[in-house]
């Protein structure tokens, strides 16, 4: 069995593509691929791992998990999202390192399936915000306190999709922008499902409806029914046109007010990100969708 673990990143997407993802349950579930709710998962893995300590679970684990989340259905693909299947968001940079969690809580998620083909899907998010984000998501008061000795301008994804590579070297690996993904959203919903290109889905401008105006989207939706873009491609220059056009202020630029940080940091934040983003597209092994 394929087993599919949507590993956030925290303060992504905010399981708006889990939602759109669940949307196409019915359509999936013909072709062998369950998506159950996080109701059924999240709490009874994040209990199974922790109750485990590091220990290989016992024989009969895997098929209990699976009665239980899918209740006794059968499927060749399982999928599962939570942006916190890492960690909480106040130890996103716990003991001084990014994700340093990412070894004991992957190794467990995997451990708990261990004769079927884990697929990993991870979207990334511009430290400039993400940062100021899962900061200010968490209950933790005092920024210093947060970052853990971590200077914002070392943060690298890379690194951790590297460590990810060795702690999983038989996982698939899935990456993304989350900055692209009013562009590709259609394409994660079915790369999360495994399914065919060509198969249609619902829900595929779920995102895209959410950050531009009710008008942009009406001509939007207008000009692709007068106008079928004939590739992949062409759809999302659609998109992007449109977006440029329509796109609401408030849901696609994020204000960041974090204690010295100057537009110079943010600006050099967001270089470092970009020049980083470069390094993982040529990584061997990882799956990079671009817009």
């Amino acid at each position: 069995m394929q087993i599919v673990y949507h590993i956030g990143a925290n303060c992504s997407d905010q399981d708006r593509l889990l939602k759109s993802v669940l949307k196409n349950a019915e359509t999936f579930a013909a072709q062998g691929v369950k998506v159950p709710g996080p109701g059924k998962y999240r709490r009874l893995i994040r209990e199974t791992i922790q109750a485990l300590e590091g220990k290989p679970p016992a024989p009969d684990t895997r098929e209990i998990l699976l009665d239980a989340i899918l209740d006794d259905e059968q499927c060749n693909r399982l999928v599962m999202s939570h942006a916190q299947f890492m960690c909480v968001h106040r130890r996103v940079f716990e003991g001084g390192v990014f994700y340093a969690l990412a070894e004991d809580k992957l190794a467990g998620l995997a451990n708990l399936f261990p004769e079927d083909e884990i697929e990993i899907f991870l979207g990334m998010r511009d430290p400039a915000t993400f940062i100021p984000a899962v900061f200010g998501d968490s209950p933790v008061d005092s920024y210093d306190t947060f970052m853990q000795g971590i200077d914002p301008t070392d943060v690298r994804w890379s690194d951790l999709i590297a460590r990810i590579r060795t702690i999983l070297p038989r996982a698939t690996l899935t990456v993304w922008c989350n900055e692209d993904t009013p562009l590709i959203w259609a394409q994660l919903i079915r790369e999360l499902g495994g399914i065919d290109p060509l198969t249609k889905i619902t829900g595929g401008f779920d995102l895209l409806s959410a950050i531009m105006s009710a008008e942009g989207m009406k001509k939007f939706v207008g000009y692709l029914k007068a106008n079928p873009p004939q590739t992949e491609t062409q759809k999302r220059r659609i998109i992007a046109a449109f977006l440029e056009k329509y796109a609401l202020d408030d849901e696609v630029e994020d204000v960041v007010d974090m204690p010295g940080w100057t537009d110079e940091f943010v600006g050099n934040l967001t270089a470092l990100y970009d020049e980083d983003v470069y390094r993982i597209e040529r990584m061997e092994g990882v799956n990079f969708i671009a817009p």
